[in-house]
């Protein structure tokens, strides 16, 4: 089978390669899933580069969220041969896949292989993070990047609880999309003073910050927050750590926490990841939340698809197919 690893931590563009390997063998209790698509996430990129939060074990393939079918089933026969399912492993940037079977999402009828590759990590971040927030209809809500894959999909869920947005930008082309999709205050920190704009807009600021970028935005986000605020941080796509403020936690109360998707699921029950499934597939497939797509690339062409990644302005996901 075809796969693309890495042996060395480095720069994507530098350290991966297209190789053929053996198709791997599974476990009882595994599935062998042969996958059909794949997006790019930052989280991708950053564990190429030894910056995730997970250590690779070298030689490595890429990729952690994928969709594929079932081509062997597991010994107990959870999942049967020939469903269509979406999972998370490390290194899905292969031809094959094996995955333990009670970790495998069936596709919902309906949906098609470019939402279903991008219907996880995203999508259950954003509902996740708002569900933990604490934020209420009428209360509101900062975004830095908003027009992220995550910017784009938080808007919209909490557009769908009356949750007021402000979102970051750094092109103002970005403005009226993201206007389109709920957002009612969009600042192009290029050219506007964040904190400025949003203590004269938002009523002496906001309730809760979602911080993707780290860094000198992460601390002009922060200094947006109203008394007894909080901020929520999920990345760091800056690779900069917060510069914190000291003074601004202590005087207003402020508090600054990490949300990482692998330790919420984990904190759900049965019925909780259920509802939280259900709640994103059938938003999804009504479309009253919807995903966006770049462009396609066959497996072999990730080089192209890695540079179609890193163009700026870009609005949709870059998708690897098999």
């Amino acid at each position: 089978m075809k796969q693309v690893v890495f042996h060395q931590t480095g720069m994507p563009e530098e350290v991966l390669i297209l190789e053929e390997a053996e198709q791997p063998a599974k476990k009882a209790n595994e599935a062998l899933i042969k996958v059909t698509a794949r997006n790019i996430n930052p989280s991708d990129i950053m564990f190429i580069r030894g910056m995730y939060g997970i250590t690779p074990k070298l030689p490595s393939s890429a990729g952690f969220e994928a969709v594929g079918v079932v081509e062997e089933a597991d010994e107990r026969g959870l999942v049967q041969k020939g469903t269509k399912v979406i999972f998370t492993a490390i290194g899905t940037w292969k031809e094959y896949v094996s995955v333990p079977a009670n970790l495998l999402i069936p596709v919902p009828a309906g949906m098609t292989d470019e939402v279903a590759c991008q219907a996880f990590v995203n999508p259950l971040t954003a509902y996740g993070m708002l569900e933990t927030s604490g934020l209420k209809a009428g209360d509101w809500l900062l975004i830095t990047a908003g027009a992220s894959a995550f910017g784009k999909l938080a808007i919209q869920l909490a557009k769908q609880k009356e949750i007021k947005v402000a979102c970051t930008v750094r092109r103002d082309e970005q403005k009226d999309m993201l206007k389109s999709l709920g957002a009612e205050l969009v600042i192009n920190t290029e050219k506007e003073k964040l904190p400025k704009v949003i203590m004269e807009k938002t009523d002496g600021g906001v309730h809760v910050v979602f911080d993707a970028v780290g860094g000198v935005l992460g601390a002009r986000a922060l200094s947006c927050l109203k008394t007894n605020g909080r901020m929520m941080v999920f990345g760091l796509l800056s690779l900069e750590n917060i510069p914190l403020n000291s003074g601004l936690l202590i005087f207003k109360n402020l508090k600054v926490e990490g949300f990482w998707l692998t330790t919420w699921i984990e904190s759900l029950n049965q019925d909780e990841r259920e509802k939280a499934f259900r709640t994103i597939f059938t938003l999804l497939l009504t479309q009253k939340v919807k995903v966006d797509v770049q462009a396609t690339y066959p497996l072999e062409q990730f080089k192209e698809a890695l540079l179609a990644y890193k163009q700026g302005g870009r609005n949709g996901k870059v998708i690897l197919t098999s």
